[in-house]
């Protein structure tokens, strides 16, 4: 399964080049992944199982200024046992601006120690493709 999510730049948002200041493309990929963890569970939390990234590859095509629409497309791209990669591809209408390969590492829920991907989340976010 893939996840499609739109996020609006805001003024805050945009640095002296008149573009989306390159910090707030991971906290972007961070909001995209929270909402498509709640379509699984609104109260995600209560599942006891949590994710936190592990490492970030970004590559900038172009860049995205105020007022745009950036549409993040997100899919599982390899399964670990306690880790998952997912590519974020970044884009104003038909402009590619970012592809960010995040890998998340699994944890029991208020700790950093690594657990298992559970079978429901794995389900919930599709086949590696």
């Amino acid at each position: 399964m893939a996840a499609r999510h739109e996020i609006e730049v805001r003024y805050g948002e945009v640095d002296l080049q008149r573009v989306v200041f390159n910090a707030h493309y991971l906290a972007y990929i961070d909001h995209a992944m929270d909402r498509w963890m709640r379509e699984l569970d609104a109260e995600f939390e209560s599942l006891g199982w949590d994710f936190m990234l592990k490492r970030a590859d970004l590559v900038w095509s172009g860049g995205a200024g105020l007022g745009d629409t950036i549409v993040v497309d997100s899919r599982v791209a390899a399964w670990g046992r306690t880790s998952f990669t997912v590519r974020h591809v970044l884009s104003v209408g038909d402009r590619e601006v970012l592809t960010a390969d995040i890998t998340y590492v699994g944890v029991d829920a208020g700790t950093t120690r690594p657990t298992p991907v559970p079978e429901s989340i794995r389900r919930h976010l599709g086949d590696a493709s």
